[in-house]
């Protein structure tokens, strides 16, 4: 088992590869650096393997699919996962490492926003984007994380062995964060530099089609980790929706003794019955969720006592 794996996920990264190697193994000397290299036409895992890295390759296409094989094949008391871009410094990385081995952290989170990112990153929609996806998850899950959607995270054993990884994009991230906060894991996080991308090295995230993922992936991550908020929202809005069109008929009603509208009154005692339906079903949900999280916890203690 290694002490310290820095895991960097690569998809045609050759202008930086070498660098973000180099670094890390200078930073962390005891470090194991694993690169997985994903389908890259540019010569990215020779770079990488010359560096000193460990070079291992992930060819289902997608950040998501490469950090599911490196967190199955992979073992080691602390993962450090970067990105290969050379966007994040090598500096914070024994301080990230040091709050998982020594106090236990299940997750560090390198917080860009707080520091440098919005100064140096030149892709308005993604600033947008970062925000809008931080709010949103903070408001459903009542926390305060101030990035959801950086690159640059250290994890312990038990977090990286117990997450199931069903993204295969870039909304990787934001499934790590929300599966984080629902299973209560500690997260910490640190303010690092943010530089943008060097001449040369270019983005693989795609603004519009990733973006529209990530919100995807929080709408279903909502349904499937907090399903009584969510059904209670849809369901009072069928309610509303019902009520709405039924008061002016329940006028009508009381002041001249006639249902003018037999089928506008059908349809809303449907949309009324589905309304409670709804209730009902985040009522079942939300019981079978927290027996998940009983038996998560259960798993989590009796790995634990074997280890």
């Amino acid at each position: 088992m290694d002490k310290i794996a820095v895991l960097i996920p690569c998809y045609n990264e050759a202008p930086t590869i070498q660098k973000v190697v180099e670094d890390f193994r200078k930073a962390l000397p005891e470090a194991v650096v694993y690169v997985y290299d994903n389908n890259s036409t540019d010569g990215t895992a020779d770079l990488a393997e010359k560096a000193g890295a460990v070079v291992r390759h992930e060819y289902q296409q997608g950040k998501g699919n490469v950090i599911r094989r490196m967190f199955r094949e992979i073992d080691a008391q602390c993962y450090l996962m970067v990105d290969g871009d050379d966007t994040y410094p090598a500096e914070s990385a024994r301080q990230m490492a040091d709050m998982v081995l020594q106090r236990k952290v299940d997750m560090v989170v390198g917080d860009r926003l707080s520091s440098t990112y919005f100064q140096q990153n030149k892709r308005p929609f993604h600033n947008f984007g970062n925000r809008l996806v931080r709010g949103l998850i903070n408001t459903i899950f009542h926390s305060s994380v101030k990035d959801i959607m950086t690159g640059y995270r250290a994890f312990s054993r038990n977090f990286v062995k117990f997450f199931p990884v069903l993204s295969k994009g870039f909304e990787i991230e934001t499934e790590m964060t929300i599966h984080a906060l629902d299973k209560n894991f500690l997260i910490e996080e640190i303010p690092v530099d943010y530089r943008d991308r060097q001449a040369g090295s270019v983005s693989k995230l795609n603004t519009v089609s990733d973006g529209i993922k990530v919100l995807c992936t929080i709408f279903t991550l909502f349904r499937d980790y907090r399903p009584m908020l969510f059904f209670s929202i849809i369901g009072t809005l069928c309610e509303l929706l019902a009520l709405g069109f039924f008061i002016p008929i329940l006028y009508t009603y009381f002041h001249t003794g006639l249902v003018p509208n037999f089928p506008t009154l059908i349809v809303l005692s449907g949309i009324s019955v589905v309304g409670f339906l709804l209730y009902a079903c985040g009522i079942i949900c939300e019981v079978v969720v927290k027996k998940h999280r009983q038996l998560f916890e259960l798993l989590l203690v009796n790995q634990n006592c074997h280890d």
